[in-house]
């Protein structure tokens, strides 16, 4: 009787110690979660709380042991249920500053549901992440909007399925004196591990237009800048930087292809 009273003791000292550790996993668990998975690129700053409940900002580094450099004003806060020991994703994640309503994540190890959303991305931040971005120097409004996202993960790789859409209003650029050059969307139509994307125009005077891919995190886009009627004189300087000029129809585009 003894015997089972020690071993039962033993065993709710364990359970207890176990349970302790877990409910104070530090938040930094988080940050090299994101870091594994964005292989590095995206980093999380001035880490806070536990790897339940924290809060950090997001940013790059361009090596170990430089500061890392925040992409967005504002902290982004996480809770993350303990349902997750039992298999189960239950984590809402929360920034005021840039995202229009808590973001939900719910599912499990294997697939899951990303509630709609919109993440404002200020341009002049993302010349962190570097070239060709850091020499662009652009400038204006980037709004990242989706509907439901459902993802999976199948052989360590991660799958989405949804639609995206890349707003980018009133851009301009250091390297060019005309502001603003335009407005764009980019249509993302996600099908497991391959994106196709439409670019399209909606103001000028720089049009930009094109279809591509994203697979296998490998980016492909086939397309055309011109300037819009009126505009070409005005333009014929900065096109001449993005390419070699060709006639087509009526009129005389720069190519844009990457591949």
């Amino acid at each position: 009787m003894q015997r089972k009273t020690i071993l039962g003791l033993l065993f709710v000292g364990i359970v207890s110690v176990f349970g302790t550790v877990l409910y104070f996993l530090p938040a930094s668990w988080v940050g090299s979660l994101i870091e594994k998975q964005t292989m590095g690129r995206v980093s999380l700053g001035d880490i806070q709380g536990s790897f339940w409940r924290g809060s950090a900002f997001v940013g790059v580094a361009v090596d170990n042991k430089s500061a890392v450099t925040p992409l967005f004003p504002g902290r982004f806060n996480w809770q993350i249920s303990p349902a997750i020991l039992l298999g189960q994703v239950a984590v809402v994640l929360e920034n005021t500053s840039v995202m229009s309503a808590p973001l939900k994540i719910d599912g499990n190890f294997q697939q899951w549901q990303i509630s709609p959303n919109s993440l404002s991305l200020p341009p002049e931040r993302l010349e962190g992440l570097g070239a060709p971005l850091n020499t662009i120097g652009p400038s204006g409004k980037i709004n990242l909007r989706w509907g439901q996202l459902e993802a999976s993960l199948i052989n360590g790789q991660t799958l989405l399925n949804g639609h995206m859409q890349l707003e980018m209003n009133e851009m301009a650029s250091r390297a060019s004196s005309i502001k603003p050059l335009g407005s764009y969307a980019m249509e993302f139509d996600w099908r497991g591990d391959t994106a196709n994307l439409v670019l399209s125009t909606s103001k000028g005077p720089m049009m930009l237009e094109g279809t591509g891919a994203l697979q296998h995190g490998r980016f492909q886009f086939s397309g055309k800048a011109y300037a819009e009627a009126g505009q070409e004189e005005k333009m014929a300087n900065l096109l001449n930087l993005l390419g070699r000029r060709r006639q087509e129809g009526d009129k005389q585009i720069i190519a844009l292809e990457y591949k």
